[in-house]
């Protein structure tokens, strides 16, 4: 990276206050006053920019501009020049930086030189480039203007500008340029749906920001399509949430904004052109007030929005996604819009979770009974809840940077939830639960290696989640699972009429321990069920094998050899006409959206696992 303010290159207040708060260890800021070795080499290979500025009212905005390799040039060790197609009507940098220019005239860019920030970056490589300082000279230049009123007219802009990071959130992508062809959607709040859709698809964007307006900062912020949350947008207020991840740790665009709540961001739509301008004040969220927020985050920046450009096809490139970044984690939605998130104990207290037994019923599936330390602590659960256990003080790795050995551990919290597999009305003590689970994971894996003698004991987070099995009189109500997704209707069984179930059941014949047991605690639930079974050629010979299914078959189950599909859904309607119009699935996600599709014209009700 490269900064030109070279009386600056300390920590400033802001930064200290966040490495303070966050606990960051003591180093060097890397910031150097000149263009290295890198940058000359890195900046004219870059084809997109990302440039910040303050407006009037000291309000911090950001563009994203390029779309081919040499937009800009070193000029020497603290000069760069930049030559590139721009939006001059609503982009909001371009309107601060040239706004007094006339076309085709070259002359300082305003009295007071702008103080500006930039990131250079190569999306292809996910090498970036920050710099920082004031801009000298600008033009801009109208290209395209011919006789034929139809052609696209293109603005080229042309900066000097006098200068003075991690990337392993970048998801690659592939620039080529394209000429911009800009229409203002929206430039008032709330944002308009255009807007909405572009956010909940982005997996990028730039955010600029100032220390007390004196010099500014530019940075990207990767991760997951959608990984920025809407929190509120509406008439009264619009909110935009980001979950900030592990990184190195610097917390220069956070000490920035602790000084300085202001922030302008820029959201591009690659595939489109289409762009989202916003700037508002900003508020850094920490602990447990995060997770409050955006549950398992750990720090959370939230921005308040002032003003906002929503511009189709306003970008001068377009993007074509590469090899997404191993190390985003999944998205993390807002407590308010998942209620399975919010799991939460009924007191401070640290309540645990103590193994007490341990029952395998399947080579990759075993059930875990533990009982809890503090049960009027820990609240008490409803069938058909999930528990959130947490491992961070059996695995946690503690700080690391990057672990391309295994990046998703960066921001794995460790905490994971599972469906309550027990009833919990009399079937076991009152201070006992029972999950039944796969073995798919570092902490799963983790579980299936404990021994009862061992004594574990786990923080128990809390109970969360509502996927509950209602009946109505007189009509036959279908579940569908798959495999484990059996869990949640297994804690309900006590509470419903049997009878009154048409449940689908699709698994590998590996897992048949698991519908053997199930039929064996739950003797009347084999009648209504409906078996599909997969993987049996490669155990034709297998007398283990034979034997289950003729158990299962023994006990009133039907069993197909074969997957579910369209038809029996069909055969399922035309034999039972009292079927519900309420159709309960908690399956993987391939099978899920098969489902869907069959029962389109269906209320479909479905836990949201992918196992």
């Amino acid at each position: 990276m490269a900064y030109v303010q070279s009386d600056h290159l300390g920590w400033h207040e802001g930064e200290q206050a966040m490495h303070e708060k966050l606990r960051a260890p003591t180093h060097e800021n890397p910031t150097v006053p000149f263009l290295s070795p890198f940058g000359v080499r890195f900046l004219p290979s870059a084809p997109l920019i990302a440039i910040g500025a303050l407006d009037n009212n000291g309000r911090p905005w950001t563009n994203l501009v390029g779309g081919e390799p040499g937009i800009a040039r070193p000029l020497g060790s603290s000069n760069i020049g930049i030559r590139t197609l721009v939006d001059p009507e609503f982009d909001p940098v371009i309107n601060i930086l040239l706004s007094h220019q006339d076309q085709n005239e070259t002359r300082p860019a305003s009295a007071d030189k702008h103080i500006i920030s930039a990131l250079s970056i190569d999306l292809a490589t996910r090498n970036r480039l920050k710099l920082a300082g004031r801009i000298e000279v600008g033009t801009l230049e109208q290209l395209g203007s011919g006789s034929d009123s139809a052609e696209p007219k293109a603005t080229e802009a042309q900066m000097v500008l006098r200068i003075g990071n991690c990337p392993k959130y970048l998801n690659k992508k592939s620039i080529t340029p394209a000429i911009p062809e800009p229409t203002l959607a929206s430039d008032s709040l709330p944002l308009p749906n255009g807007a909405v859709r572009l956010l909940d698809k982005v997996d990028l964007f730039f955010i600029s920001s100032s220390h007390r307006h004196s010099y500014m900062g530019t940075n990207d912020r990767g991760g997951a399509k959608g990984f920025v949350r809407i929190f509120q947008n509406d008439n009264s207020e619009t909110v935009l949430v980001y979950p900030e991840y592990s990184g190195n740790r610097l917390y220069q665009t956070l000490g920035n904004l602790q000084t300085t709540p202001q922030a302008g961001l820029v959201f591009p739509d690659f595939e489109t052109g289409d762009v989202l301008y916003v700037t508002g004040t900003t508020e850094i969220v920490i602990g447990k007030e995060a997770a409050a927020i955006l549950p398992r985050s750990n720090l959370v920046v939230k921005i308040h929005v002032y003003s906002a450009r929503f511009v189709y096809k306003g970008l001068a490139f377009r993007g074509q996604d590469g090899e997404p970044s191993p190390y985003n984690p999944p998205v993390r939605f807002l407590a308010t819009e998942r209620s399975s998130m919010d799991a939460q104990t009924v007191s401070s207290k640290v309540v645990y979770a103590k193994l007490v037994q341990k029952d395998i019923l399947a080579p990759s599936i075993a059930r875990f009974r533990f009982s809890i330390s503090d049960p009027e602590a820990a609240g008490r659960w409803s069938p058909g809840q999930y528990v959130a256990l947490a491992f961070e003080e059996e695995l946690g790795l503690g700080y690391s940077h990057m672990r391309d050995d295994d990046p998703a551990s960066l921001n794995d919290d460790l905490t994971r939830t599972f469906t309550v597999s027990s009833h919990g009305g009399g079937e076991l003590p009152e201070d006992e639960f029972e999950i039944t689970i796969r073995n798919v994971g570092k902490v799963t894996s983790f579980l299936f290696k404990q021994h009862v003698r061992s004594g574990l004991e786990i923080p128990l987070r809390g109970f969360g989640g509502s996927f509950g099995v209602k009946q109505s009189s007189g009509e036959i109500t279908p579940f569908i699972a798959g495999g484990i997704g059996i869990t949640p209707l297994l804690s309900q069984l006590n509470d419903l009429h049997v009878q009154g179930i048409r449940l689908f059941w699709t698994v590998h014949r590996r897992d048949l321990g698991l519908v053997l047991d199930s039929f064996k605690r739950h003797p009347d639930l084999a009648h209504v069920t409906s078996v599909f079974v997969t993987g049996l050629e490669t155990d034709a010979k297998s007398s283990v094998g034979i034997e289950m299914l003729q158990k299962i078959k023994v006990s009133g189950a039907t069993v197909l050899a074969r997957r579910m599909d369209r038809q029996d859904i069909i055969l399922a309607l035309q034999s039972q006409p009292n079927l519900s119009h309420n159709w309960y699935i908690c399956t993987g996600t391939n099978l899920r959206t098969c489902l869907l599709s069959w029962l389109s014209d269906k209320n479909v009700i479905y836990e949201d696992f992918n196992y």
